[in-house]
This record gives C-alpha cells, sequence and structure tokens, in this order.
C-alpha cells in the first residue's frame, strides 16, 4: 500500500488527514526505518508495509468506536507507538498515553515526539506498576498485537472507567476469546463487540474485540505478572 492507496483507504472509513497530519506520517515513517537499522523496533520495515500493517491496521478501530468522542486513551504495549501515536496524530485533541516496559522503544519514542513536537504522555513502566497511580483513569485502553486475552485482560481492563472500553487488537482470536470467555465478567466488563475482517491487501485475519467497564474492578486484580502468566482468571 502505497502512500495514495494509504490516503484513499482512509477517506473510505471516514478520514481525511489535513497536509501536516499527512507529513506527519511520513515524517513517522521515514524515522521508523531509520532507527530500526540500529535498534530492533519492527520486522515490518518496507515503506509499503508501514502504511499498511502500522498506519492502516492501527486506524481499523476507527470503524467500530467513534475514538474521537472520547478523552483520554492509554495504549499498553505501545512498541513503536502502535496505535497510540497513530491515533494522537489523526485526532490530535485526544490526551494520549503510550505504554511500555522497553526502555529502547521508549527512547524511540522519545525522539519521534521531539521530531512531530506532539504532546503524549510517555511512561517507561510495566502495566502492573502503573496501575498503582492510574486505577480506572481511562475513556479508552487499547492494545494492539499484545500478549495473551486472558492474561492482557487482567493488565488493561483496571485502567478503564466505568462505562469506558478496552480494545484488544488482535489477528486470529478465536481460541483466546474461548479460554478467556469469563475472565472479563470476573474484572468488571463485559464484551460489547466481536468484529473479525480481513486487513486489505494482504486478506490476513484480523480482530477487534470490544469490551465495556460496568462496574468496579477488585482492588487484588491485576496480580504480579508472575501470578497472572502462571494461572490466569477463566
Amino acid at each position: 500500500m502505497n502512500l495514495d492507496e494509504f490516503l484513499k483507504e482512509l477517506e473510505i472509513i471516514g478520514i481525511k488527514l489535513s497536509e501536516k497530519q499527512i507529513n506527519d506520517l511520513i515524517k513517522y515513517k521515514n524515522f521508523l526505518i531509520e532507527y530500526n537499522k540500529h535498534t530492533n523496533l519492527t520486522r515490518i520495515v518496507d515503506e509499503n508495509d508501514i502504511y499498511l500493517k502500522h498506519f492502516y491496521d492501527s486506524l481499523t478501530i476507527i470503524k467500530y468506536i467513534k475514538i474521537n468522542e472520547y478523552k483520554t486513551i492509554l495504549d499498553i504495549g505501545t512498541g513503536a507507538g502502535f496505535p497510540g501515536m497513530v491515533l494522537k496524530i489523526v485526532y490530535p485533541n485526544l490526551s494520549v498515553t503510550l505504554l511500555d516496559s522497553n526502555n529502547k522503544k521508549i527512547a524511540f519514542l522519545k525522539e519521534l515526539i521531539k521530531l512531530l513536537n506532539i504532546s503524549v504522555n510517555l511512561v517507561n513502566n510495566r502495566a502492573e506498576e502503573y496501575i498503582k497511580d492510574k486505577r480506572e483513569c481511562f475513556d479508552i485502553v487499547v492494545s494492539r498485537a499484545v500478549s495473551f486475552l486472558p492474561v492482557l485482560l487482567e493488565l488493561t481492563i483496571p485502567f478503564v472507567k466505568i462505562n469506558g472500553y478496552f480494545i484488544a487488537m488482535k489477528g486470529d482470536a478465536t481460541n483466546e476469546l474461548q479460554l478467556s470467555k469469563n475472565t472479563a465478567n470476573i474484572l468488571g466488563a463485559s464484551i460489547k463487540s466481536i468484529n473479525n475482517f480481513k486487513l486489505i491487501k494482504e486478506d490476513s485475519i484480523r480482530t477487534i474485540i470490544i469490551y465495556e467497564k460496568n462496574e468496579r474492578t477488585k482492588l487484588i486484580y491485576p496480580r504480579s505478572y508472575s501470578k497472572i502468566v502462571k494461572n490466569y482468571l477463566k
């Protein structure tokens, strides 16, 4: 997917970018390619693949939820900024927090934020530590291609406000959904929608699961990461 194709596909899903937003994404793409030559951030470094598999894929959630109607977003395990940084560029009024425990990826994001002159809250920490200060503080929590779903739910849902949403962006999540069918309920949330589709151009399977926070999560959650992995909620 080249730049022109990317922009056309965005218009189909209701996104019209300004010249500044387009230039910011081009800078983002170029900086990612150059930085990745000396620091491994992503295996996807082809220009066309970045437009498709990073930028466009990050924005597919807007087909299922009106992101721009919310204020605060937390991206857990953001990596090189997907989807949180892309959402911030497209919806600059959002208050976006990017959370990752990987020092090298945080270092990249610090430089990217300077390059683009964008205001983003960058946090170098683990979710189970950051929750101590940010329990039920975010309208939307999102995580893309991060962790096994039963584990991910315990790490993310405690951050979500009542009536807010957690959005899990996955590939084929059939098995993970089956294994986590009761997990969200234990944490005070429920599935609002499961959205399956194929990514354009390559037809790879994508699943976007939206969970709605119905009640407060018990303070015992999240447990330590080792406990979550060893005995996930079911």
